[in-house]
This record gives C-alpha cells, structure tokens and sequence, in this order.
C-alpha cells in the first residue's frame, strides 16, 4: 500500500513540475504563421474583437482554433471558452474536428479533455471550456482571457448571449479578445460589429475561393452548382453580409424581433408543407420540406426545415420522418408541375400518412403576402434559427427568379393551418387592402407599398 501511495505521489509531483516547465516555458514557434494566408492571421491594432465573414470552406475554423489554441499556450494560468451553436458543434467541429482545437496544440501542450463536459486542460494550467448558445447562461459568472465564437449568424440568442454573458465574462489580462468566425448573415449583431468606427472590431472577409487549393473538386463543384449566380452564393461563397431587399415580403429585423427559441409545447396543429423538385438530378430543384404548427391562440410557428435534394423516395422518406417526429397531423404538398408523384411515392414509404394535395391557382408572391402578414402582426415565429429558408424569405420579391422551394414549402403548411386566411380577414378590418395585389396597408396609405398601385379609399 504504501508503495502504491508512493507512486501515485510521484506521478503528481512529475505532473505538477511538467506544469511548472509550461508556465515558465518561452513561446514556442507555431507551424500555422508560415501555412495560413496573409488574411487567417490576427489583424494588426488594439483590436478587441476579430470578426472573420467568410464564405464555406475559407478555414475559418482552422483560423480560430490555431489562434485560441496559441492565446491558451502562452497564456498560463487562464480560462478561454468556446461558443458554437449546439453541444455537438463544439465537440464533434470546434474541438475534435480536423481543424479544431487539439490538432491545432503543439505536442506537450495538451494535458486532458473531458468530453463530458468540453473541458480541455493545457499542461501550462489554463483551460478551454466549451459551451453551445443555447446554454449560454454557463457563462455567466466565467473570468475569461480569450474566446472564441463559431458560426454567430445561426446562433438563435447570439445578441443576449455575446452582450449578457460573454463580454461581461472576458475580464483577464491587459486585452482579452475575442474572435468571431461566421458565414454572415444580417443579423442585428453582425451589422451593430460591422458599423463600429473606434477600432475595437477588426473585420476580415474572405471567400469560398480563397482556400480553394484546399478544397475537394467534388466540394467545390456542389457549391458552384447550387449558390454560384445566386444573392445566396454572395453570402455563402463570397462572405458577403447582404442588407435587406426592398420590397422583400419579409425582413431580418422582423424575423427577429418575433424568434423564439422553442415552439409552446401544447399545438392546435402540426403539418409537413412539401414543394417538390420536378426531377432528382444533380441540377434539379430542391425538394422543400417544411414543418409548421399552430398555437390554440393562432400565432404559426415554424418547426423545422428538412428541405433537400435527393430521389422522390429519399425525399417523401425525410417528409414522413418529420411526420412522425413531430406527430403531425398531415403532410401536405402542392401537385403542379409534375408533383403529382407525392401520393404515390408516400404510399410506398407509409401508407398510414395522413397527406393531402393543393394546386397554385395563384402567383408565388399573392399566396405569400397574407402569410408573411402574420409577422408583420408578430403571430408568426421562427422557432431558432433556420438559415436557409429565412434566406429566401427576405429575398423574395415579385422579381425573384429562383425557385424558393423552402419558403414555397413553408407557404402551402402555413395555408393548410388556416393561418393565412384568418390572418387576411383579421387584416381588412385593420388595414386597407390593394386591390391590385392583396397586399394589406395603413388606413392613412395613399399608394400601395407592394405595388404602387392608388388604393381604392384614396382613389
């Protein structure tokens, strides 16, 4: 027994004089400063944030890991945090993923990682914790030297969370910094960081493109074929962060201001709004598949976006998976131009799904309005974030040349929920409807805001 002690305090007292040799240790040279290009390495100035916009497969993510890995390195004695979307976006991309943090620490670096709770101990004394945005409220009360922020722009909470718990928490060192790694998207955050002129925030950009020698054919191909031409490739690919649309039946300060981050737990209703592609080749559309409820007290929320590409079997297979995973009522897809293969095709995956069809008698933009009406309202929800398809909402216009199979899935669900009608009758006793283009307008309006068109009280 007492040789048993012995050893284990031997091996305690070899750990702590490791730990010693770290903290006293000089900086040592990190590989990446001669890898990275001239723009994955930290911005000069007294910079506080580093904001980095750039489009997918950039290296954003090697970016950030080889920066917080060298502040945790030579840093002794300190806490960092990792900030990602979800749990799993943490562990499985930010910390254990092939450019996340442990690739990124120099051999005798690292001590431990507690995957259960995203915990990683330096031999030097500091440690990175790792959180998910929704959790963020684990940060409260954290001393922070350094952090780092995966993919702001699909955080649901990510102005509460970086104003209420993080910035308060980084509170160690002379400068403690933050870098923010995101695809961006307008959202209020990324748009408040962007307009600072005191040189507190430097803003990088960068594309798709830039990391192209590292990128797969294949990869880079897919994202050609589906965002190159496109306003949604300028954001994907190129990082740029786009302003709203004039004339959009939706905008991102709306969507925002009525978001929350789970739906009630007691729903009136709950369909599966399908849009189907036409074909199933590599250049067809996508198949939108959409889950929408609606409360007792009529507010829709919108549950989830299962919207993909693939075979009619493949995509009535994700439809009915969705039926069943939130315990809809009904599925739901529109029969125009050769989407009359829904009923067969589901039949074949279950044939006990309740589904019914609906036909466009009406323009894309007309069978919109009344729906996106119940925003304007604040009864209209999205629950958390779903890129994509918000996407397409504050992009659509009477112009629009794309086919939003998102939002058109979103549209027939909203309708099967009897939520755009109720929601048009509850508008004409409030507003003044253009006769023109349904679209609702103040009493006081003399023109309407859709169309242009003289409304008929003013005529």
């Amino acid at each position: 027994m007492e040789k048993l002690q012995l050893l284990a305090q031997l091996q305690r007292d070899h750990a702590e004089l490791q730990k010693r040799i770290a903290r006293s240790a000089p900086p040592r040279p990190r590989p990446w400063h001669d890898q990275a290009r001239a723009n994955q390495l930290p911005p000069e100035g007294d910079w506080n944030i580093w904001l980095v916009l750039a489009g997918r497969g950039y290296g954003k993510t090697r970016l950030a890991a080889e920066w917080l890995a060298e502040q945790a390195a030579t840093q002794p004695d300190r806490e960092f945090a990792i900030v990602a979307p979800t749990w799993r976006d943490c562990r499985k991309v930010c910390i254990e993923g092939p450019s996340g943090l442990l690739k990124a620490l120099l051999p005798g670096e690292l001590d431990s990682v507690n995957a259960s709770d995203l915990t990683v101990r330096l031999t030097n004394g500091s440690k990175i914790y790792g959180y998910s945005s929704d959790g963020y409220e684990r940060l409260r009360g954290s001393n922070l030297a350094g952090a780092w922020v995966d993919e702001a722009a699909v955080m649901a909470s990510v102005s509460d969370m970086f104003s209420d718990a993080l910035m308060p928490a980084l509170r160690i060192g002379e400068n403690p910094r933050i870098v923010i790694t995101t695809t961006p998207r307008p959202i209020k955050l990324l748009k408040d960081l962007v307009a600072r002129t005191d040189g507190s925030v430097a803003v990088v950009r960068g594309s798709t493109w830039d990391n192209a020698a590292n990128l797969s054919r294949t990869a880079l191909a897919e994202l050609r074929a589906r965002y190159e031409g496109t306003r949604t490739g300028r954001q994907e690919l190129e990082g740029e962060l786009l302003e709203d649309i004039e004339g959009a039946l939706w905008s991102r300060d709306i969507l925002d201001a009525s978001r929350v981050d789970k739906a009630p737990l007691s729903m009136a209703r709950i369909v599966v709004g399908v849009d189907p592609a036409v074909t199933s080749g590599e250049k067809s559309d996508f198949t939108g598949i959409v889950v929408a409820g609606r409360s007792t007290d009529g507010h829709v929320y919108i549950l989830e976006d299962v919207t993909m590409k693939g075979t009619p079997h493949n995509c009535m297979s994700a439809a009915v998976s969705a039926y069943h995973r939130w315990h809809a009522d009904r599925i739901v897809g529109e029969v125009n131009n050769g989407g009359d293969y829904i009923g067969t095709v589901l039949k074949t995956v279950d044939a006990n799904a309740a589904y019914s069809t609906v036909r466009a008698t009406r323009g894309k933009v007309v069978r919109a309005q009344p729906i996106s009406a119940l925003w304007e309202q604040g009864r209209g929800h999205m629950v958390g974030m779903l890129p994509t398809l918000e996407d397409q909402m504050c992009s659509f216009t009477e112009d629009t040349k794309e086919s939003p199979d998102n939002l058109d899935a979103m549209v027939w669900a909203c309708h099967e929920l009897n939520v755009g009608t109720s929601a048009l009758v509850y508008l004409s006793a409030i507003s003044t409807m253009c006769e023109q283009c349904d679209m609702p307008n103040s009493k006081k309006a003399t023109l309407c805001r859709g169309c242009g068109t003289a409304l008929a009280h003013a005529a």
